[in-house]
């Protein structure tokens, strides 16, 4: 028996289980791209990588002090233009017709008195931290799905006709405990239980006792995992609903693998259960800006974000082989490379590989709008022979960048940069 429980709202409700003046009125919480860390002056910035859960990814931050001035409103040519999207909107946003990734210029023409706030970040990983925490405490096996989704294992430990109270008194210690509200979802299937939060919210409690009965109608949208691209594959089929899917089980055995699972995981016999835990396979960063055109400084970026994924890797020691750079430019042209190295990771080996890869992939008299670097393909968990050729002088690069990163843990990211960052 699963439990899914859903924070609603969450930045919101974070934002509001801080400041009760935000209770009530139509808010929402925003975001942009974080440019700051290109900035050439001192920055303070450090990492926050308390969370764990499969969608939790790290976040970079600085103390510095956000108002919706200095963080959404950039003046070009003497003119006023708010920038960023909408991260999590209020219910009271909502009714408005305000939406996740809206821009903000956007949700403010809808909601003139709504309310905008700058993300906090630290805030929410910390809160998020604390709720799992408190879930372990009340429940045997609790698996962290996203910052703000957590899985309930109950199976063995509560009676299937007690969960439903269980669940509801859950809800109520969480609220009176973080003044954060949740919805709660229930099955006896894992997935269809996170699928029953969405008939639960705002601060409901349901639960699925016929799972044939209950995804008869509900369209295959609505399901997590089903995206744009297979939304259209099932069409072409004339599978539109969730009970359409159970009615051609054939077909997806016919695609194998992923089609096995997503019908097990669609009719309840999918019998998934829990993790607790598990290894990071990547570790990622991607900036979006205006378009440059000038090469030194989409290069000197690359660089700086190298040095975040240095951090990452160094804080959760693994050894990366793969290195991965994907450039975006005006008008959707993308141009992307992997490189493959089996060697210990430094910074000196990354950054020069990148360099490597920049010269080869980057394309003249076109203005970059995004870059994203990755990590992958950990040697720690593929039991990778390394290069021994290069053994010694890595080794001795390793130890290098391990007091450079004991320096940056303790003063920030950048207190140390190379000369290409510059």
């Amino acid at each position: 028996m699963f439990l899914h429980i859903d924070i609603d709202s969450f930045f919101a409700s974070a934002e509001r289980s801080v400041d009760q003046r935000l209770k009530g009125i139509p808010i929402a919480v925003g975001s942009r791209s974080n440019l700051e860390i290109f900035n050439k002056k001192r920055t303070y910035i450090r990492l926050m990588n308390d969370n764990s859960g499969a969608f939790v990814t790290p976040v970079f931050y600085s103390d510095k002090k956000k108002t919706f001035e200095s963080y959404f409103v950039d003046e070009i040519e003497g003119r006023k233009k708010i920038r960023g999207i909408v991260t999590t909107a209020s219910y009271e946003a909502r009714v408005c017709g305000v939406k996740t990734a809206m821009p903000i210029a956007q949700a403010l023409q809808l909601c003139p008195n709504m309310t905008v706030i700058p993300s906090n970040y630290p805030l929410y990983h910390k809160l998020s931290h604390k709720i799992h925490a408190f879930m372990l405490a009340h429940i045997p096996k609790v698996e962290q799905y996203s910052i703000d989704e957590f899985f309930g294992d109950l199976s063995g430990w509560k009676k299937d006709e007690e969960v439903y109270a269980f669940a509801k008194e859950l809800q109520a210690k969480i609220l009176a405990h973080f003044d954060i509200p949740v919805s709660i979802g229930i099955s006896k299937a894992k997935w269809i239980a996170k699928l029953a939060t969405e008939s639960a919210k705002p601060y409901g409690v349901y639960e699925v006792k016929d799972i044939d009965a209950y995804i008869e109608h509900i369209p295959i949208k609505k399901f997590p995992g089903i995206g744009k691209g297979f939304q259209k594959r099932l069409g072409e089929h004339y599978i539109s609903t969730l009970g359409d899917v159970k009615r051609h089980k054939a077909l997806f055995e016919s695609w194998k693998k992923p089609g096995i699972q997503l019908y097990g995981r669609v009719t309840g016999t999918d019998n998934e259960g829990i993790c607790t835990g598990g290894e990071r396979k990547s570790i990622g960063i991607s900036r979006t800006f205006d378009a440059i055109y000038d090469n030194s400084e989409i290069k000197r970026r690359i660089m700086i974000m190298a040095r975040h994924i240095i951090y990452m890797v160094m804080t959760i020691e693994v050894n990366p082989t793969s290195y991965y750079l994907k450039i975006g430019y005006e008008y959707g042209v993308k141009v992307k490379k992997t490189l493959t190295v089996d060697r210990i990771f430094s910074e000196t080996l990354f950054k020069s590989m990148l360099s490597e890869i920049y010269e080869e992939i980057a394309l003249e008299q076109k203005g970059a709008v995004k870059l994203t670097l990755s990590v992958s393909n950990f040697a720690s968990l593929n039991l990778k022979t390394l290069s021994l050729i290069e053994f010694n002088d890595d080794s001795k690069e390793k130890q290098l960048h391990k007091n450079i990163h004991d320096l940056r843990t303790r003063f920030g990211l950048d207190i140390i940069k190379t000369g290409n960052e510059l």
